[in-house]
C-alpha cells in the first residue's frame, strides 16, 4: 500500500532515512563546532578516525541535505493540493508555514545549536511559494537553469582560483578553536550561547550576505526539483518499477561515490571541488532511488516503516537530535566537546538514531501527530476568522 490518507508512504520512508544521515553529518559539527569540522587536521585523530572522517565527507556529508531539501519542495506541493481539496488560500497558509520554520529556525540557532537548517528552509520556502502553480516542466526549465547559472560559477571559481582558498588567518582560527573547545568542553549554557552568538572569526570585508545569497541559491535547483517530482506524481504508482530504481541509484551512487572520493582522497586539481559539488547531489539522487527499489521488495518494504515513524515526526525527531547531543558534549551537560572522537561519534549517531526509531514507531501507536508537527499544523491552519453559524430550526424557536 502506497497511500493512505493523503501520505506517501515512500516519502516518508525517504524523510526518515535522510534524517540518519543528516545526524550522522552533524555529529562532527556536534562534536568539533560548525568551524571545527571542516578542519580536523588540528584536532588529534586515530588512524580509525581519520578512515571514518573520510568515509563520512564521501557517503555522507552534504548528500544528505539535499535528500531533506527535495521532500521539502516535494511536500509543499501534496501540502497545496490538501488546501486546495479544502478550499482554503494555498499561498498565504505556506506563507504561514514558512514563517514558522523562520521563528523556530531562529530559536533553534540562537539558543540551542549553530548547525540550524530551519531558518533557511523557512526562507526559501518563501521564493518557492512562486512555483507551487506553475507548471511542471516551467520548474524543470527554472531548477536545469539554476543548476547550470550555480555550477558555471563553481566552475569558474575553481578553475580561476585552482580550488578552495587556504584559510588566510590560520592563527586566529586556532586561537578561536581553543577557545571554543574550552568553552564548549566545560563553559555554562549562557558562555555557550553568547560565543555561539558573538564571537567574530570572519574577517569584516568577507562578503557574508553575497554567501548566504549564494547558499540559498545554490540550494534553490532541489528544492524545485523536488516540487517537479511532484508534480509529475514521482512516488505514486510504483509496482514494477524496483528494476528501473536500482538501476538508476546503482549507476548514480557509483558515480556520486566517485566524483567524492576523487575530491576526498585524490590529487589536488583544478576541478576539485566543481566534481565534489555535482557528485553531492548525484549522491543524493542515487540513495533517494535506492530506497524507492527498495519499496519495491516484498521483504523489505515492512520494514521501511521504522524509516516513515521517523519520517512522520521530522520536525520533532530533527529538533530532538540538537538537544540530545548538545547535552552530551556541551558543558552544561556531559562536557564530551571534542573528547568522543570521529568513530566513536559516528557510533553514537548510530544508537540515537535507533533510539529514535523505536521511539517514533512507539509513539505513532498512540498518537497521530508528534509534538511540533502538530504545533505546526495548528499554526498553519489557525485563523482569526470566526466560522459562521448556520441557524437551525430549533435556534429559531
Amino acid at each position: 500500500m502506497e497511500k493512505t490518507k493523503g501520505r506517501i508512504h515512500v516519502i516518508d520512508g525517504i524523510r526518515g532515512f535522510s534524517l540518519f544521515g543528516i545526524l550522522s553529518a552533524n555529529m562532527l559539527i556536534f562534536q568539533y563546532s560548525i568551524n571545527g569540522s571542516p578542519t580536523m587536521d588540528m584536532f588529534t585523530m586515530s588512524g580509525l578516525d581519520e578512515w571514518m572522517n573520510h568515509f563520512i565527507a564521501i557517503a555522507i556529508t552534504g548528500s544528505f541535505m539535499p535528500i531533506f531539501a527535495f521532500l521539502f519542495g516535494y511536500s509543499m506541493i501534496m501540502m497545496s493540493q490538501s488546501l486546495e481539496n479544502k478550499g482554503l488560500k494555498v499561498k498565504w497558509h505556506l506563507f504561514k508555514r514558512s514563517l514558522f520554520l523562520i521563528i523556530i529556525g531562529l530559536l533553534h540557532g540562537i539558543f540551542l545549536w549553530e548547525g540550524d537548517i530551519l531558518f533557511s528552509y523557512g526562507t526559501l520556502m518563501l521564493i518557492l511559494i512562486l512555483f507551487v502553480r506553475r507548471k511542471a516542466k516551467t520548474v524543470l526549465i527554472w531548477a536545469i537553469s539554476t543548476w547550470v547559472i550555480t555550477f558555471a560559477f563553481i566552475g569558474l571559481g575553481s578553475f580561476v582560483g585552482g580550488g578552495v582558498e587556504e584559510i588566510s588567518n590560520p592563527q586566529s582560527l586556532q586561537a578561536y578553536m581553543e577557545k571554543t573547545v574550552d568553552i564548549y568542553g566545560s563553559g555554562t549554557y549562557q558562555e555557550i550561547k553568547e560565543h555561539r552568538n558573538n564571537a567574530e572569526l570572519i574577517e569584516e570585508d568577507e562578503p557574508v550576505l553575497f554567501l548566504a545569497v549564494f547558499v540559498a541559491i545554490f540550494m534553490l535547483p532541489i528544492f524545485l526539483m523536488g516540487i517537479y517530482a511532484a508534480k509529475k506524481q514521482w512516488f505514486v504508482q510504483m509496482q514494477g518499477k524496483g528494476r528501473r530504481y536500482g538501476l538508476l541509484a546503482g549507476v548514480l551512487i557509483f558515480l556520486g561515490i566517485t566524483l567524492k572520493a576523487l575530491a576526498e582522497l585524490g590529487p589536488s586539481f583544478s576541478f576539485t571541488d566543481f566534481g565534489q559539488m555535482i557528485g553531492t547531489f548525484i549522491l543524493a539522487f542515487g540513495y533517494i532511488f535506492l530506497i524507492a527499489a527498495l519499496y519495491n521488495q516484498a521483504w523489505f518494504s515492512n520494514k521501511m516503516q521504522w524509516f516513515e515513524a521517523v519520517g512522520k515526526l521530522s520536525l520533532t525527531n530533527y529538533l530532538l537530535q540538537s538537544v540530545i547531543c548538545t547535552t552530551i558534549f556541551y558543558g552544561y551537560g556531559f562536557g564530551l566537546f571534542g573528547k568522543l572522537g570521529v568513530t566513536l561519534g559516528f557510533v553514537l549517531g548510530i544508537v540515537i538514531y535507533l533510539l529514535q526509531l523505536i521511539a517514533s514507531r512507539y509513539y505513532l501507536t498512540h498518537f497521530q501527530a508528534g509534538p511540533m508537527e502538530k504545533l505546526i499544523r495548528t499554526w498553519t491552519y489557525f485563523s482569526f476568522k470566526r466560522k459562521k453559524k448556520h441557524r437551525t430550526l430549533n435556534e429559531n424557536v
